[in-house]
C-alpha cells in the first residue's frame, strides 16, 4: 500500500493514526463484552476504519455527516465520547436516544451527524435536503453521505443520486462496497463492473478509490469538498474494502472464501498506516505502546461507567409526550376583509401566505413550478417566489419526501405536493420510518406538510381515488388533517406549516371547484385537534369528515323532519374525543360516515373508542357508514355504488328506528 502524504506534516499524520486506532481498540472492547455475554450484538466496521476516519476529517466539524452502523470513526472523530455511545448501544437513559433506538440509528446536531434507519437507502434523500437547505443560504458547504454496495440495488440509491444530479447539490455520496451484504457477494447484487460506473448515468463526476488507505480517501474527500464548496455538485465516490468480520457477529463468515480473508488481510488499513509511520520515523514502537495504554485506560474507564449506570426507567407520560416535537400552531384568529372563494383557491391562498410569512419555507413537487401543479394551485408562485423555493422535482416520491426531512434538520420548512394520494405509497417508508419517528429517537424537528389530494367522485379509477388516511392515522408521530370547507382548508394549511410535526394534509380533489364559501384574506390558523358542529339535534349524532360532510348535509337538507347533530372532526390525528363524546352523550345514537373502506377505516377507532368510553349513553348499535371494501372502479355507475353515499339513506333509517 501506497501513502502520499502530500501536505500533510508529522503531527498531522499522528493524529491521523490515532483517529485509526481508536475505533479499533473499541471494536476489539466490544468483541470481548460479546463473548462475555454483557453486550447483545455488535455491527463490525473492523478492516474499514480508513473511510470513516479519512473521510470524516476531510470535512468541516460544521459540515453534516450522514453514516451508516459500520462507521464508528465518523463518530470518534468528531469527538463524541465513548461513554455516551455506549450508553446508547446498551440503551441508557444517557444515550442519544434514551433507550428507544439501537447502534447508530440517531442523529446529533451538536456533532452534525445524522443517523441511519435499519431500510439503508432512506439516509440519502436526507443528505439533499441538508444540501439544498446549505445552497438556499449561499452557504459553502458540503453534505456527506455513506452507502454500502448492497443499497445501491435499492431504489433510494437511484432516487436520492438523480435529483442531487438534477439539482446541483454539494453531496459526497460514498459508496462503502465490502463485498458482501450480509451473505451475498458482489457478483449476486449487480452486473456493472465497478459501482461508481454509475455516476456517468446521473451526469456526475465518479471516483474509485482504495478505502483501506486512509490518506488516499482522505486526499480525495478533502479537494472534491474544497471543489464543491465553490462549484456545488454531486459527486459519487466508491471506496474499495472488505468486511472482516459477519453482517453481524453472530452471522458469522462461513460463507466468505478463506483465501479472500488472507488477501484482504494483507490490506489491513490500520497495521498498514502504522508501518508506514514507523518507516517514516513518525512514530517508533514506544509511542504505539504508550497511545495503546491510554486508549485501554480510557475506553475500560467509559465502559464500565457505563454498565455501573441505572438502566431506564419507563415513563408512559414521556414516551407519548416525546413523540411529537413540543409546540403548536398559534391560535390566529380570523379577522378583517372576506372574500368569496372556491376550496381551491383557499388552499392557494393558505400556500402564499405561508410562503410569505416563511422565508425558509420551501415547496416541491411534480410539475408545480410554470406549470402550477396538476390542479394549478401553486400557478404563478415561481413569479412571486421563484424557482428555488418552488421547485419541480423528479417523479420520485421517496427522495422527496426524504429531502423534505433533509431540509427541516437543516433549519428550513418543507411542504411535498404528492400529486395525487394515491402516489404517495412510493414514499411511504420514509413517511412512517423516517418523518413519523424522528423526534421520537432523538429529538429532531421534522417540519414536513405532505399535501395529498384525494378522493373520489370523478371517475378516476383505482389509482387516482383513494381514501388512504387510515394508513397514517395508525402511525404515531404523524399528524393528519382533512378540512371539507374552503374556510378549514385554508386555516388547517397555515396550522399545518406553522407546526413542527409532520402533518399529512388531505385535500379532497372533488371539492376543489365544486364548492366556495366567503373567506378571510388575512393571515389565521384553524386549530388541529378541533372538530366544528356544524348542525344541532337531538335525534342521532353524524360524525364524519371531507366528502362525507357534504353528502350528510345534503341529506339533512333533504329530510328536515330528522333532527341531528352534524360533526365536522377536521382533524384525525389528534381527534377531538371531546366533541365526538359530547355529541354521543347528547343524542344516544351514533352515525359514523366516511369515504374510505369499511373495514379498518377511521370510523372504525371512533367506533371503538365510543363503545369503550360511552356506552351507557347509547341508545343503538354505533353504525358504520361507508364505501365498499373494493378498489375504486372508474365507472360512474360502478363508483356511485362504491360510495358511502349510496347507502347512507338506508343506514340512517336503520339507525333511527332502533
Amino acid at each position: 500500500m501506497q501513502f502520499d502524504r502530500k501536505h500533510l506534516d508529522d503531527q498531522q499524520l499522528l493524529h491521523f493514526y490515532q483517529q485509526l486506532l481508536k475505533p479499533r481498540m473499541i471494536e476489539e472492547k466490544m468483541l470481548i463484552l460479546l463473548r462475555q455475554g454483557r453486550i447483545g450484538k455488535w455491527f463490525s466496521g473492523i478492516g474499514q476504519e480508513a473511510i470513516a476516519v479519512g473521510s470524516t476529517l476531510a470535512l468541516k466539524a460544521d459540515e453534516y455527516i450522514l453514516p451508516m452502523h459500520r462507521n464508528l470513526g465518523v463518530f470518534t472523530s468528531r469527538g463524541i465520547q465513548l461513554s455516551r455511545l455506549m450508553a446508547q448501544w446498551q440503551g441508557k437513559a444517557a444515550g442519544f436516544t434514551k433507550g428507544r433506538d439501537r447502534s447508530f440509528h440517531f442523529g446529533t446536531q451538536d456533532y452534525k451527524i445524522i443517523g441511519m434507519i435499519s431500510h439503508l437507502g432512506p439516509q440519502m434523500a436526507l443528505a439533499d435536503g441538508i444540501a439544498l437547505a446549505d445552497k438556499l443560504r449561499q452557504q459553502e458547504k458540503v453534505t456527506l453521505v455513506y452507502t454500502g454496495e448492497g443499497a445501491t440495488s435499492e431504489g433510494d440509491f437511484h432516487e436520492a443520486l438523480n435529483v442531487a444530479a438534477v439539482w446541483d447539490l454539494p453531496v459526497i455520496f460514498i459508496i462503502e462496497n465490502n463485498g458482501y451484504g450480509l451473505s451475498t457477494p458482489t457478483n449476486e447484487q449487480y452486473r456493472c463492473e465497478n459501482l461508481v460506473d454509475r455516476a456517468k448515468g446521473y451526469g456526475m463526476e465518479g471516483r474509485l478509490i482504495d478505502g483501506n488507505n486512509v490518506l488516499e480517501v482522505y486526499h480525495t474527500i478533502h479537494e472534491l469538498a474544497e471543489d464543491i464548496r465553490k462549484n456545488p455538485r454531486p459527486v459519487l465516490v466508491e471506496c474499495k474494502t472488505f468486511r472482516m468480520r459477519g453482517h453481524e457477529e453472530a452471522s458469522g463468515t462461513k460463507y466468505v472464501p478463506q483465501a479472500l480473508f488472507e488477501i484482504w488481510a494483507e490490506k489491513d488499513p490500520l497495521q498498514n498506516f502504522e508501518d508506514y509511520l514507523l518507516e517514516e520515523c513518525i512514530l517508533d514502537e514506544s509511542d504505539i505502546e504508550n497511545i495503546r495504554a491510554q486508549f485501554k485506560q480510557e475506553i475500560e474507564q467509559d465502559v464500565e461507567a457505563v454498565f455501573a449506570m441505572p438502566d431506564v426507567e419507563p415513563d408512559a407520560k414521556l414516551e407519548l409526550d416525546d413523540m411529537y416535537a413540543p409546540g403548536r400552531a398559534p391560535i390566529i384568529s380570523a379577522s378583517g376583509t372576506q372574500t368569496e372563494k372556491r376550496y381551491i383557491d383557499a388552499i392557494s391562498d393558505g400556500l402564499r401566505a405561508g410562503m410569505q410569512k416563511f422565508p425558509e419555507l420551501v415547496i416541491m413537487g411534480q410539475d408545480i413550478a410554470e406549470y402550477g401543479g396538476a390542479f394549478k394551485i401553486t400557478q404563478g408562485f415561481v413569479e412571486e417566489f421563484g424557482k428555488e423555493r418552488v421547485r419541480n422535482t423528479p417523479i420520485c416520491e421517496s427522495a422527496i419526501v426524504g429531502a423534505a426531512l433533509g431540509l427541516s434538520i437543516n433549519g428550513y420548512k418543507a411542504i411535498m405536493e404528492m400529486q395525487f394520494a394515491d402516489f404517495v405509497s412510493c414514499g411511504f417508508n420514509q413517511i412512517v420510518n423516517n418523518l413519523a419517528k424522528t423526534h421520537y429517537r432523538w429529538g429532531q424537528q421534522a417540519d414536513v406538510v405532505i399535501r395529498m389530494p384525494t378522493g373520489a367522485g370523478t371517475g378516476a379509477g383505482p389509482f387516482h381515488s383513494q381514501s388512504n388516511e387510515a394508513w397514517f392515522t395508525k402511525t404515531p408521530g404523524l399528524k393528519v388533517v382533512y378540512p371539507a370547507f374552503p374556510s378549514d382548508a385554508k386555516g388547517l394549511l397555515l396550522s399545518a406549516i406553522e407546526d413542527p410535526n409532520p402533518v399529512l394534509y388531505f385535500e379532497h380533489k372533488f371539492l376543489y371547484r365544486g364548492i366556495s364559501e366567503p373567506i378571510f384574506d388575512d393571515y389565521y390558523t384553524t386549530e388541529i385537534g378541533k372538530a366544528r358542529l356544524l348542525r344541532s339535534g337531538d335525534q342521532v349524532s353524524i360524525i364524519t369528515y371531507g366528502l362525507g360532510v357534504h353528502w350528510a348535509l345534503e341529506y339533512l337538507d333533504q329530510h328536515l323532519e330528522i333532527s341531528a347533530d352534524l360533526l365536522d372532526l377536521r382533524s384525525l390525528q389528534p381527534w377531538d374525543t371531546e366533541a365526538v363524546l359530547t355529541t354521543v352523550h347528547k343524542t344516544g345514537k351514533v352515525l359514523i360516515l366516511h369515504e374510505d373502506t369499511l373495514c379498518n377505516g377511521f370510523g372504525a377507532e371512533l367506533s371503538a373508542y365510543i363503545a369503550e368510553h360511552a356506552f351507557e349513553s347509547l341508545d343503538a348499535p354505533v353504525m358504520r357508514c361507508a364505501s365498499l371494501d373494493t378498489a375504486i372502479p372508474m365507472s360512474k355507475a360502478l363508483e356511485d355504488q362504491f360510495l358511502a353515499k349510496a347507502r347512507l339513506q338506508e343506514t340512517i333509517q336503520k339507525l333511527l328506528a332502533y
